[in-house]
């Protein structure tokens, strides 16, 4: 993690020092100060319209995955706009512009979703629960002595 840092920091200094030998010192300043001004009403834009899609999604009842990415990925753009540099700039600008930041999102839950899949962890045990004639019944139930029998008719509506 430290290379990567250092790696970084050469790299923000590497591309400072490049637009400061083609255009000056003060021009560097003001295309540094314009792209925060620019990044932070960009942010402030895309991060609303997330918030509005999230709170539009879960009135439907459906699932906000995309839109709780989508935010995280705004806040981590905003994140890196504000930080001086035009490498942070530009990797910022990519997670707030939603064509890129889809990609990202894409590739982010795809990554997610092999690290832990939706149902829960590796090697926990799911227990769906079905309700037949207004009865909870759990699928998993074994038919031990002190065990309920399972339900002859199982209405599963998945």
């Amino acid at each position: 993690m430290a290379v990567v840092f250092l790696l970084y920091v050469v790299a923000e200094v590497a591309a400072v020092w490049a637009v400061v030998s083609l255009i000056g010192f003060l021009p560097t300043l003001g295309v540094l100060l314009a792209g925060a001004f620019l990044g932070s009403w960009l942010a402030r834009r895309e991060g609303g319209k997330a918030a509005r899609a999230f709170m539009d999604t879960s009135r439907s009842g459906r699932s906000p995955h995309a839109e709780i990415t989508d935010g995280m990925l705004i806040g981590m753009g905003g994140l890196l706009i504000l930080l001086p540099g035009f490498v942070s700039d530009i990797f910022g600008l990519l997670l707030l512009l939603p064509p890129t930041r889809g990609v990202v999102r894409r590739s982010w839950l795809r990554r997610i979703e092999k690290r832990a899949p939706l149902g829960g962890y590796p090697g926990q045990q799911q227990e769906r629960v079905i309700v037949v004639d207004s009865e909870v019944v759990s699928e998993n139930k074994g038919n031990g002595p002190d065990q309920d029998p399972p339900p002859r008719m199982i209405i599963d509506s998945q």
